[in-house]
């Protein structure tokens, strides 16, 4: 019998419970002998049926079939449900209720009882309109209501896992505090109280360095108290800050000066002198503090190229900001202004390709092991020229020696003037028009003057007006800013080997330099 046809044409093949299936015998005369309950005698009869239909319901995809009522036979069509809660008093476990309670967990999730015939389950056909009554356990809305369910759980999920993380943040932060009595396993909690930088990393030369490097705020006298921001670093437990001398020049005649260190602590200071020449100025603090911690000093002679570097200063007015790089060359010469059309300064640099900007002027450049090396003084800026303009870094750096920086902070604390190495001559400051080196000692000096000092060193050495000073103290000399910056790397009272030229000979003489206080 096909599936379809299942609860359907029952009556068809068992027409009365007087018609014999398989035996002329006739059937037991008691058996319409009890008509008040007339599904009785149908029971017997149902059995079988039912094991007939086993077999076509079992591989069946659609609904488990509905077992045909006990009733007259123009009743099968039409098994009107019994309530389950009413079963028949007299419904016996017929055989095939285990084959249909196998395959109730596959129809249902909530188990249900062995039916008896007669009852009204196993449900009606999914056509049967009255199939949604009984089947509570999978309607649509529970499954929807489980879909919400996931949502929800997944929005839980999330708001725990912030709590959790929170959480955990709150129990290190009382781990490190003291706050929890317990040991724990979690490394994360015990990293910090242990870890150690090694003394050469720059985050523990920084460190170091930090407290002993100062934010210069400079304000002019005038009306409009205009001004900038430097950097300058201690040079000793007197209070003396050394900086650059572009940096506090407008706080110079009239204004206020004020040093911030890193730790928020700021004090007034004066300017005891400086040096527009060499771009060197040294301050002093107001009230210093007793527990001023001086930089050391290194040896800029000793500086190989390739050396790391690092910078530290206020570029831009962020304090306490840290660089490095390495040193890119030695002996670079560099004239540099201030743009306030000012005497220029000239030195032989170190360059180094960490990050200088405006603000940094004045801080100490360091080597690894946290020594001063330089003073970091000028930019080569996009606009081709050397100075402190608000053009931002691109690499190429330049610092004054320490040595010449050490010499000169000397000289302006003992006497609050520079001094200054002369050859007794005055040179051109442009480049020969035939694109030739060397350092051309002019005709004439200015106002008419000799170009050539009587009796000074120069004129001792024999040089003479015209002459092109191609080396002096062995190092190359391009032109009129590259000597004046070689000479002031040495002392008054060196003795320094000039090479010269005259009339196409190379001469060589020995020169003791002579000095000059004061900037003129």
């Amino acid at each position: 019998m096909s599936t379809e046809n299942e609860g359907t044409q029952v009556p068809e093949s068992r027409p009365t419970p007087s018609t014999p299936a398989a035996s002329p015998t006739p059937p037991p005369p008691a058996a319409p002998a009890t008509p008040p309950a007339a599904a009785a005698p149908e029971a017997p009869d149902a059995a079988p049926a039912t094991d007939h239909m086993a077999p076509d319901a079992a591989p069946a995809t659609q609904e488990l079939p509905t077992a045909p009522a006990a009733a007259a036979p123009e009743q099968a069509p039409a098994p009107a449900p019994v309530p389950v809660s009413e079963p028949p008093a007299q419904a016996p476990a017929p055989a095939p209720a285990p084959h249909y309670a196998a395959q109730a967990p596959a129809q249902a999730q909530a188990p249900a009882p062995a039916a008896a015939p007669g009852e009204g389950w196993p449900p009606a056909p999914p056509t049967t309109p009255a199939w949604g009554a009984p089947q509570q356990p999978v309607p649509e809305t529970p499954r929807r209501k489980r879909g919400g369910g996931l949502v929800a759980a997944v929005l839980v999920a999330a708001l725990v896992a912030g709590g959790i993380g929170g959480g955990v943040g709150y129990w290190a932060a009382t781990q490190r505090d003291g706050g929890a009595t317990g040991s724990t396993p979690v490394a994360a909690g015990d990293s910090p109280s242990s870890f150690k930088r090694d003394p050469g990393t720059v985050a523990a030369v920084a460190a170091k360095a930090l407290p002993s490097v100062v934010t210069i705020t400079a304000k002019s006298g005038g009306r409009d108290g205009e001004g900038g921001t430097g950097t300058g670093f201690v040079y000793d437990k007197e209070g003396h800050i050394v900086t650059n001398n572009h940096v506090v020049a407008s706080a110079a005649d009239g204004g206020t000066l004020s040093a911030t260190f890193s730790n928020g602590k700021t004090y007034d200071a004066e300017v005891v002198g400086r040096a527009q020449g060499y771009d060197v100025a040294v301050l002093k603090l107001k009230n210093a503090p007793d527990n001023l911690a001086p930089i050391p000093l290194g040896d800029s002679e000793k500086v190989a190229v390739g050396d790391s570097t690092i910078a530290i200063g206020a570029p831009f007015g962020l304090s306490n900001t840290v660089t490095t790089g390495i040193i890119s060359a030695k002996n670079r010469p560099v004239a540099s202004g201030d743009g306030s059309g000012g005497k220029n300064s000239y030195m032989s640099a170190l360059q180094t390709d960490a990050s200088i900007n405006p603000g940094n002027s004045g801080g100490p450049l360091l080597d690894a092991s946290g020594a001063v090396i330089g003073i970091n003084s000028a930019i080569q800026s996009n606009s081709g020229g050397f100075g402190q303009s608000q053009a931002g870094s691109i690499g190429l750096g330049f610092a004054i020696p320490v040595n010449q920086a050490r010499n000169v902070a000397e000289q302006l604390i003992k006497t609050g003037k520079p001094v200054y190495p002369v050859i007794g001559a005055t040179v051109n400051m442009q480049d020969q028009p035939d694109g030739g080196s060397g350092a051309v000692i002019a005709e004439e000096g200015s106002g008419g003057t000799p170009a050539v000092s009587p009796d000074g060193p120069a004129a001792k050495a024999g040089l003479k007006g015209g002459d092109t000073i191609v080396a002096f103290g062995g190092r190359p000399i391009d032109n009129g800013r590259t000597l004046i910056g070689e000479i002031w790397t040495h002392q008054p009272g060196d003795k320094v080997e000039i090479t010269y030229k005259r009339d196409g000979k190379t001469a060589t003489a020995t020169v003791v330099l002579g000095a000059r206080t004061g900037d003129s």
